[in-house]
């Protein structure tokens, strides 16, 4: 048998820049809630655009939602596979509930304050989900892909909003930090 030497504090010493060096680098809270958001979105049953969000304070998850219809109704894939569900007036969905607003709802519903938190979703937020974001207090998006290009509209209406009203928003980018 092999006896090791005892080590005692002090009596060895660990070269910490190397060490960090082979290390991989953490995955930031941003990365870690919009990949969330991205996973969320693949339950969507929606035929025509999948979305998630991750509703989050102090950097831990509050609330999480996808787009889809209300609980009890009908799935989009299941009973309209290649068409998705009626269209309304302006060529939305006439039965989903957008990711975002399935996150506020689930928080509010459950008595989860919502004031002062983040929300992370895969695609930037509509007029009226912005409208509810302000409302309720959110104080900070932080969005993947642009819903203006997904609708082929001139502007970003829900962005728009959020910005006149002081709301801090800003694109997810993989490879660079979000700082507001």
């Amino acid at each position: 048998m092999t006896l090791l030497p005892v080590q005692t504090p002090g009596s060895y010493k660990i070269n910490v820049a190397i060490v960090k060096k082979l290390m991989p680098p953490k995955p930031t809270f941003d990365h870690i809630f919009m990949s969330l958001a991205i996973q969320l979105a693949e339950r969507s049953h929606c035929v025509k655009k999948k979305v998630g969000a991750v509703l989050t304070k102090d950097t831990r998850i509050i609330s999480i939602g996808y787009n889809g219809p209300p609980t009890g109704s009908y799935n989009c894939d299941e009973i309209w596979p290649k068409t998705g569900c009626a269209r309304n007036i302006k060529g939305s969905c006439s039965l989903a509930i957008h990711a975002e607003q399935n996150a506020v709802l689930y928080a509010l519903t459950n008595h989860v304050s919502v004031k002062d938190g983040v929300l992370y979703t895969t695609l930037s937020p509509c007029l009226p989900c912005a409208r509810l974001i302000f409302s309720v207090d959110i104080k900070k998006v932080v969005y993947k892909d642009s819903y203006a290009a997904y609708k082929n509209l001139d502007c970003e209406e829900g962005l728009n909003f959020l910005h006149e009203f002081g709301i801090m928003v800003a694109q997810y980018d993989p490879h660079r930090d979000i700082s507001f």
